[in-house]
C-alpha cells in the first residue's frame, strides 16, 4: 500500500500516491519500494518537483508525468530540499529533460550542482566508488544560468501559489525546507526525520532523526524543528517517505531520539571500538521504540530494515563527536 493511500481522498498507483492539493509522492525507486520520495506539486496547469532522487529515478519521474498527461515544458521547478545524492543525486540529468525548468537550492549548494565533482568525493568517501557508480551513476552539471538561489524567505512562485524557502540546518548546513500555505504543509527533506510506511501502525507513523555524515548539529536540528511548528503546519511530506500528518506527536518523538542519539554518542567517545558500540547502542533504540510503537518485526527485521540509516547515524553522530573535541 502506498503512503496514507487508505484515506479519503486520496489515489495510489504502483509507483506514485495523489494528495490533496495537488501534491503527488512518487517513488524514485532508490534502495528499496517506498524508501525515496520525490514530490510533484501541481498547480493550475504548471508543476514543480521537490527532491528528485538519483540518475536511475530520471525516467519514472518522466513517466509519471506524463501519466498526468503533463509536458515536460510545464514543469516551472525543480526545488532541492538539500544536496545529498538520494535528494539531488539525479538534478541534473532531469534539467536536461525540462526546457523551462528552474533548479532552487540552497545557496551553499550551488557550487555542489554547478560542479559536482566534491559532492561525490565526499559521497565516495562514505560509501566507496563501486556503490557511488551503482546507486548513483555519473552526476551531471546544472548550468549556473538556470539555478536560483533559495536565500531564507526566498519565495517560488508556482502559477501564482507561493512556496516558502527558508533555512532549516541541523542535518546539513545547506537545507531548505519548503512551506505550501495552500497545503498547510512543508517539504521537509531530511530535517524532520525518517518515517518509513512498513512502520505505521494503530497509533500513526512512527519516526526517527537522521544523523547522516557530515553536517549534523543536534541543536541546529532541534531549532529548525521548531521553527517549523511555529508555522503550525497540518502536515509533513518527508523525502523518506512522503506524508506524515501527527506532527506535534511526531516532533517531540524526534527531540526525545536526538537527545538520546547525543546521550549515546557521548557515553562512547572515548571508547576504542566507539563506532560498533554506537552503532549496537542506536539499533536497541530504534528497536525499543518501534516495538513501543506496536511495530510487529522481530528485532532482527527492524535491524534489517534501519541498517542503512543506522550505520550513517553511526558516523554522523562520530563527525560530530570529533568536531566537538576539536573545539574543546
Amino acid at each position: 500500500m502506498r503512503a496514507d493511500a487508505t484515506q479519503s481522498g486520496i489515489s495510489a498507483s504502483n509507483d506514485m500516491t495523489d494528495f490533496d492539493h495537488g501534491i503527488s509522492a512518487i517513488d524514485t525507486g532508490f534502495f528499496r519500494p517506498q524508501f525515496d520520495a520525490s514530490h510533484l506539486i501541481v498547480e493550475r496547469g504548471r508543476a514543480a518537483f521537490v527532491d528528485v532522487g538519483t540518475n536511475y529515478s530520471v525516467p519514472r519521474l518522466l513517466a509519471e508525468l506524463e501519466s498526468k498527461r503533463m509536458l515536460v515544458e510545464a514543469v516551472d521547478y525543480v526545488i532541492l530540499t538539500h544536496v545529498h545524492l538520494d535528494h539531488a543525486g539525479g538534478a541534473g540529468a532531469l534539467m536536461q529533460k525540462l526546457p523551462n525548468a528552474r533548479l532552487v537550492v540552497h545557496p551553499r549548494g550551488v557550487r555542489h550542482m554547478v560542479d559536482p565533482g566534491q559532492l561525490i568525493a565526499g559521497a565516495t568517501a562514505v560509501y566507496g566508488a563501486e556503490e557511488i557508480q551503482r546507486s548513483y551513476g555519473q552526476l551531471v552539471p546544472v548550468p549556473a544560468n538556470r539555478i536560483d538561489t533559495a536565500n531564507e524567505g526566498h519565495v517560488v512562485d508556482l502559477a501564482g501559489r507561493q512556496l516558502l524557502c527558508i533555512d532549516t540546518p541541523g542535518h546539513a548546513r545547506h537545507h531548505i525546507c519548503i512551506f505550501d500555505a495552500r497545503s498547510r504543509a512543508f517539504f521537509t527533506g531530511d530535517t524532520f526525520g525518517l518515517s518509513y510506511r512498513e512502520f505505521d501502525t494503530g497509533k500513526g507513523a512512527f519516526i526517527l532523526p537522521t544523523s547522516t555524515p557530515v553536517q549534523f548539529e543536534p541543536a541546529a536540528l532541534q531549532a529548525s524543528i521548531e521553527r517549523m511548528l511555529g508555522f503550525t503546519p497540518q502536515q509533513m511530506f518527508l523525502t523518506h517517505y512522503s506524508r506524515v500528518t501527527d506532527v506535534d506527536r511526531l516532533a517531540q518523538d524526534l527531540s526525545v531520539q536526538i537527545q538520546a542519539m547525543v546521550a549515546i554518542a557521548q557515553v562512547h567517545a572515548s571508547d576504542a571500538d566507539r563506532h560498533a558500540r554506537i552503532t549496537t547502542a542506536l539499533a536497541d533504540l530504534y528497536i525499543f521504540r518501534a516495538q513501543a510503537h506496536g511495530c510487529q518485526f522481530d528485532a532482527a527485521r527492524i535491524r534489517e530494515l534501519l541498517a542503512m540509516d543506522i550505520e550513517l547515524n553511526a558516523q554522523g553522530l562520530e563527525v560530530w563527536l570529533d568536531r566537538q573535541q576539536t573545539a574543546a
